[in-house]
C-alpha cells in the first residue's frame, strides 16, 4: 500500500515537473518553429540542433546527486516567468524576432525554477543557461565584423608593401579586386567559437574566473583568426596569379585555418585544466529547508507557472485583432516648384513589401532628387518595415555596391533630422542615399527606437502603421552636390511628406 502510494505520487511529480517544462514548447510552437526555420535555411546557426541534446546530457551527468535532492516550489519565480512572458509580448508587439526567441527559451529555466526549487536548479545552472545558445543571434554583429576583417586585411597587405585601394568594404590591389562579404565577415567562427568556448570552459575549469578568462578567450581568438584568414587568402591569390584561393576553395581553406585555430586554443587551453576528479567528490547533504513537499503543491506550482507562460500570446492575439485597420493606404504626390521628371538611375532598395510604394523623381534647376516612400500596414512576417532583411543593395548584387553609410543629422524646415547616409556605385554613377522611419508622428532612423514605438502603438491598439522614407540624388565625384539637392528637395516638401503620411495613420 505505501509502495503504492509512493509511486503515485512520484508519477503526479513527474507529470506536474513535464508539464512545466514542457509548457513553453507547446504555447510557444510557433516562435520554436521560427528558430528551427533559421537552423534549417543557414549553416551559421546549424548548431542550434545540438544545444538542446547536450544540455540534456550535462543534466544526467548529474542525475545522482539530483536523485538526493526533492522538488520545492520557489513561488518568486513566477514574477520571472511573467517578465519574460511580457518580455515576448513586447517583442511580438515590435516583431523583433531575436528578443522573441530569446524569451521564449529563458521561460525554461525559470519554470524550473518555479516548480523545481533554486536548489535543483542552480544544480543545473549551466546546461539550463547553455539552451540560450541554441537562439539563433548573431546578424547584429556582421556589419562591425565586416568593417573589422576589411580594415584588418587592408592594413596587413599595406605592411606588406601591396598598394591598396579601398572603397567601402570592397579593395583592390595590383593582381585584382576583393570583397567583403557576408559570408567572409567571420560571424560563423565566431558563433561555433563562442558556443564550443562555453562548454569546454564548463567541463574543463571550475574556477569561474578561468571559466570566464577561456569564453573571452574564445570571442576574441576567432575575430583576430578571421582577419588573418582573409589576409592570407588574398596573399594567396595574389601570389597565385589569380588562380588559388578565388573560388570555393577559399570557403576550404577558411575553415581549415578555423578548426586548426580552435584546435591551437584548446590544447593551450587543457595546460591550466581542473579535472574534476583533482579532488573528491561533492556530497549534497540536505538542509532543513530542504524537505519533501507534497505532490499537489508541486502539481499546483506547475499550473501557476504554465498560467503565467500561457496568458501572454492569448493578449497578443487580442491586441493583433484589435489593432487591425482594413483601410486602404493613399500617398499623393508633392507639390512644389520641383518638378517630376523621368528616372535618372535604376537603383530600387530591396525591401519587405508594403502596403503602398510611392516612387517619384524630381527635378529643379540643375538639381535631382528621387523619393521612394514605403508604407507598411498591418505587418506580419515577409512584410515588416523594420528587418536586417530590408537592404538598399543585397549582397552579389551585379549590379550595385554601396560603398559606405553613416549616421548623419541635417537641418530641414526648422527642424533636425537624424537619418543614415549611405553612398553606392552603379552602372548609372554615383548615388548618395537618405534613409529613415517614420512611425507614431515621427521620424528616427534608429531601429531599436523604432521597434519600441512600434510596440508602444500596437500596445495601444493605434495599430502598426509605419514608413521608410528614402531620399536619393546621384553625383560625380563631390558628395556634396547630391546633399545640396537632397536639403532643397526635403526644405520644400518635408511638411507635404508630413501631412501625407499623417493623414493614414488617421483612418
Amino acid at each position: 500500500m505505501t509502495n503504492s502510494r509512493s509511486e503515485s505520487s512520484s508519477l503526479i511529480t513527474g507529470l506536474a515537473i513535464a508539464l512545466a517544462l514542457l509548457a513553453p514548447l507547446l504555447i510557444y510552437f510557433s516562435t520554436a518553429r521560427s528558430m528551427v526555420a533559421i537552423w534549417n535555411s543557414s549553416e551559421t546557426f546549424a548548431h542550434g540542433y545540438i544545444i538542446l541534446p547536450i544540455s540534456l546530457w550535462l543534466i544526467w551527468a548529474r542525475r545522482k546527486s539530483l536523485a538526493q535532492m526533492s522538488p520545492a516550489p520557489y513561488w518568486p519565480a513566477l514574477l520571472l516567468l511573467a517578465a519574460c512572458g511580457f518580455g515576448w509580448l513586447l517583442a511580438d508587439l515590435g516583431d523583433v524576432q531575436v528578443v522573441r526567441q530569446y524569451a521564449f527559451v529563458a521561460m525554461i529555466p525559470a519554470a524550473a525554477i518555479a516548480v523545481l526549487g533554486l536548489r535543483i536548479s542552480w544544480s543545473m545552472a549551466f546546461p539550463l543557461s547553455f539552451l540560450l545558445l541554441a537562439v539563433p543571434f548573431g546578424d547584429a554583429f556582421i556589419a562591425p565584423l565586416i568593417n573589422f576583417t576589411a580594415d584588418f586585411t587592408v592594413a596587413a597587405l599595406q605592411a606588406s608593401g601591396i598598394p591598396v585601394l579601398r572603397e567601402g568594404s570592397s579593395f583592390s590591389i595590383p593582381s585584382g579586386n576583393w570583397s567583403v562579404v557576408e559570408a567572409c565577415s567571420g560571424v560563423r567562427y565566431l558563433i561555433a567559437s563562442i558556443t564550443l568556448g562555453c562548454l569546454y570552459a564548463y567541463l574543463t575549469y571550475r574556477s569561474h574566473v578561468r571559466q570566464l578568462m577561456f569564453v573571452l578567450l574564445a570571442i576574441v581568438v576567432p575575430i583576430i583568426a578571421n582577419g588573418m584568414r582573409a589576409y592570407m587568402i588574398v596573399m594567396i591569390g595574389h601570389l597565385s596569379g589569380m588562380k588559388l584561393a578565388v573560388g570555393v576553395d577559399h570557403l576550404i581553406y577558411g575553415w581549415v585555418f578555423f578548426g586548426l585555430v580552435m584546435f591551437l586554443m584548446f590544447w593551450i587551453g587543457s595546460f591550466w585544466r581542473e579535472d574534476q576528479q583533482a579532488s573528491a567528490p561533492q556530497k549534497y547533504t540536505p538542509s532543513p529547508a530542504d524537505h519533501s513537499v507534497s505532490p499537489p503543491r508541486i502539481f499546483a506550482a506547475a499550473l501557476a507557472a504554465t498560467a503565467c507562460m500561457g496568458i501572454w500570446p492569448v493578449y497578443a492575439n487580442y491586441i493583433e485583432r484589435a489593432g487591425y485597420n482594413p483601410a486602404p493606404v493613399e500617398l499623393a504626390g508633392f507639390h512644389s516648384q520641383w518638378q517630376e521628371t523621368a528616372p535618372f538611375t535604376t537603383w530600387k532598395p530591396s525591401f519587405y513589401p508594403s502596403a503602398t510604394e510611392l516612387d517619384r523623381f524630381f527635378q529643379h534647376d540643375s538639381k535631382q532628387a528621387g523619393i521612394t516612400v514605403m508604407y507598411y500596414r498591418n505587418q506580419h512576417q515577409g512584410s515588416e518595415l523594420i528587418s536586417s532583411s530590408n537592404r538598399l543593395v543585397v549582397e552579389h548584387d551585379p549590379n550595385w555596391l554601396q560603398t559606405g553609410t553613416a549616421l548623419r543629422r541635417e537641418a530641414i524646415a526648422n527642424q533636425t533630422l537624424e537619418l543614415r547616409e549611405s553612398s553606392m556605385r552603379g552602372p548609372s554613377g554615383h548615388l548618395l542615399v537618405w534613409q529613415w522611419y517614420w512611425i507614431d508622428g515621427q521620424f528616427t532612423v534608429n531601429d531599436y527606437l523604432a521597434k519600441l514605438l512600434q510596440a508602444k502603438e500596437k500596445f495601444l491598439m493605434r495599430g502598426d502603421d509605419g514608413a521608410a522614407v528614402l531620399l536619393f540624388a546621384p553625383y560625380d565625384e563631390n558628395p556634396d552636390t547630391a546633399r545640396a539637392a537632397m536639403r532643397d528637395f526635403m526644405n520644400a516638401n518635408l511638411a507635404a511628406l508630413e501631412a501625407v503620411l499623417a493623414g493614414n495613420k488617421k483612418q
